[in-house]
């Protein structure tokens, strides 16, 4: 259930995200974002009563080996993974905490220690978590060995767009032009340099509409958040102006696995569910939203997400592309940050450096990238398997 309580942003903090290979330990990763959050807010680590950290390949209580870096004050320390949506899963638990009245102040932590290439199975002994939805993947649109597995998910959900609409799949190739042209006003991001269209769809083909330029990079780096009531926020004096009106994580329903739908596969529904659990508790629509940071690891996803997310009716996705409502000077600037496509996804980080983004753009602080008179901002962060996080943070006067 979405909850109606506003929490408050104390701080946020992250590190340049990188190639694998060119970073600190996830430990120092982790430790660094945290630290850098905890600076942000004005507050000492000692005040934290809970933190949630998430990681998706690491060994367990990897948390703890990040958060004993600030000193070891014993408190809760619960290590979150939920795949590609495990920092905004974090954040979540974290805002529940406080939302329920449980604790004042919490530290929702994201890291991710990557390896070069796609990603893969850990464990090859056992049924892996997804088979019922490879099941469906294989009947649907068979298996290629040589494409990497989220490739066929999210490649696969894209062409069934373009059998339903007959859309120019040429049209996902302009979302990576835009993600390269935000990122390149955010020193944080991986990938900075423009392309073109012609480049994009040039570069080896992965699987169906994809191309290696539409698919996100595995990426090193962390990032983190610190929560707290509103009660704590003026005990302390903070200046807390950004809130979380409303949340919603989702998982999988019925429609997932009986529709016989890529789209519903990679979890269509599951961010539709989501969105509208945000936009019926905070009393909004998406009409209200002019930034958002939404999870494009994929072109096709973030195409898709614009219909999820309902910035764009169904069927008119393409039309919002090319009529440029998705970037400044449009309807909603989507993934201001560049996005996974261009800052990168290490995905225990990857929510909560979403976070970080629109609470800047709340606060009139993300410099060239800033989205004018913004003061509501919208999250989706999605993983396989499945959750769905969505997130609607707003500026509030916190006096």
């Amino acid at each position: 259930m979405a909850m109606t309580t506003d929490v408050h942003i104390a701080g946020v903090g992250m590190i340049p995200f990188t190639k694998p290979g060119r970073s600190a330990s996830y430990a120092e990763m982790g430790e660094s974002a945290a630290r850098a959050a905890l600076a942000d807010s004005g507050l000492a680590y000692s005040l934290v009563q809970q933190a949630y950290v998430g990681y998706v390949y690491g060994d367990s209580t990897s948390g703890q080996a990040a958060l004993y870096g600030l000193g070891q004050t014993g408190i809760p320390i619960v290590n979150v993974n939920n795949n590609c949506s495990t920092g905004s899963s974090a954040l979540w638990l974290a805002r529940q905490a406080v939302a329920s009245g449980t604790v004042d102040c919490a530290l929702a932590l994201g890291f991710e220690q990557m390896v070069p290439g796609a990603l893969g199975s850990v464990f090859t002994d056992r049924p892996g978590p997804m088979s019922r939805q490879e099941a469906i993947r294989d009947e649907l649109q068979g298996t290629d060995p040589m494409a990497p597995m989220a490739a066929q998910f999210f490649g696969g959900a894209g062409q069934a767009y373009v059998d339903e609409f007959g859309i120019d799949p040429a049209v996902f190739a302009e979302i990576s032009v835009k993600a390269r042209r935000h990122a390149a006003n955010n020193p944080n991001a991986v990938f900075r340099d423009p392309v073109t269209v012609d480049e994009v769809l040039a570069s080896p083909t992965i699987y169906g509409p994809l191309t290696r330029l539409q698919c996100c990079p595995p990426t090193c780096g962390a990032a983190a958040a610190v929560v707290c009531s509103p009660e704590f926020a003026r005990r302390h004096g903070l200046n807390a102006d950004v809130v979380i009106r409303a949340q919603s994580l989702t998982t999988d329903g019925v429609s997932t696995f009986e529709s016989r739908d890529m789209r519903q596969v990679i979890g269509y529904d599951m961010a539709v569910a989501a969105a509208n659990n945000v936009y019926e508790a905070a009393g909004i629509g998406p009409e209200d939203i002019h930034v958002v940071e939404l999870h494009d690891c994929f072109t096709t996803n973030e195409f898709l997400t614009y219909e999820a997310l309902s910035l764009t009716p169904a069927g008119t996705a393409e039309k919002f592309i090319r009529d440029g409502d998705n970037t400044y000077g449009g309807r909603v600037v989507t993934n201001p940050s560049g996005g996974l496509l261009s800052k990168g996804h290490p995905l225990g980080a990857t929510g909560l450096a979403q976070c970080a983004e629109l609470v800047w753009q709340l606060r009139g602080q993300a410099g060239a990238r800033q989205v004018d008179g913004v003061d509501l901002a919208l999250q989706h962060n999605l993983g396989l398997g499945g959750a769905c996080v969505v997130t609607l943070y707003q500026k509030v006067d916190a006096r």
